[in-house]
């Protein structure tokens, strides 16, 4: 039966690959990458001789049904991204849909992926996420950032370092001063580094230090969220059956 496969690659450490994705990419007859030369770097690292083809946001539209009938044609073919899962934030997501509508299998290896270790080591709350990818570049763009005010949870985005300033000041329109900020940079690599902080004073960080390397951007929840609050509690009498319940549901109490 044909399959496709998606194979996680490094973010940046080419150590972090897994034993299993290294077997698939040694044994499909065709790897499909996002950059045939980036790709190739990693495959030479681990000397691994398989023939790859270029699939791409510019082309993927043009290409799915050659691609599935190529898949057809081989029965197993490895996606690859430059860095990271395939389909999250890069090429891929088309592909998944045209493959499960022709009854073509597909597979996820799990592996690496750049926003769930920053999450994790910027010290805000991660019981409870969106993951948001890139902002619009231009049309919906402040749409989205003024939905975005309105989240009671962690929100996660990707941006580039010539974007980072800018995405912060506008961040800044919407949201509170003192919301919590970490700006995550070169994950797994040399230089890697989380600038933790209010809004207002990674704005005030990346006026000083110009920005480099591609970032995690992990927003906490604006401080001036004016969202649905619970009522508040007579603490002069014993608690309600009712009151019990509330309290066991709320926020606080699962802190």
């Amino acid at each position: 039966m044909p399959k496709l496969i998606l194979v996680p690659t490094p973010i940046g450490n080419l150590e972090d690959i897994t034993l299993r994705a290294l077997k698939v990419l040694r044994s499909v007859p065709l790897i499909l990458a996002e950059d045939t030369r980036t790709s190739g770097l990693l495959l030479q690292h681990y000397e691994i001789k398989c023939p790859m083809q270029s699939y791409h946001k510019y082309n993927e539209h043009q290409a799915l049904e050659r691609l599935c009938d190529r898949i057809e044609q081989e029965g197993e073919v490895a996606l690859i991204t430059d860095a990271g899962t395939p389909a999250i934030s890069d090429p891929g997501y088309l592909l998944v849909r045209a493959c499960l509508e022709r009854s073509i299998e597909v597979e996820c290896l799990p592996g690496a992926t750049a926003f769930v270790p920053a999450l994790v080591i910027s010290g805000l709350p991660s019981d409870r996420f969106s993951f948001e990818g890139f902002l619009p570049a231009k049309k919906g763009r402040q749409t989205k950032l003024r939905e975005l005010a309105q989240r009671d949870h962690t929100m996660i985005l990707y941006e580039s370092p010539h974007r980072l300033l800018k995405t912060l000041e506008q961040l800044a329109e919407h949201f509170a001063a003192d919301t919590q900020v970490a700006a995550v940079r070169e994950l797994t690599k040399l230089y890697e580094e989380a600038v933790r902080g209010t809004l207002a004073e990674l704005i005030q960080h990346f006026t000083q230090h110009e920005p480099r390397g591609e970032f995690v951007l992990i927003i906490g929840r604006n401080s001036t969220f004016e969202g649905e609050k619970e009522p508040p509690i007579d603490d002069s009498k014993p608690l309600s059956e009712e009151e019990r319940k509330r309290l066991r549901r709320s926020k606080k109490w699962n802190k």
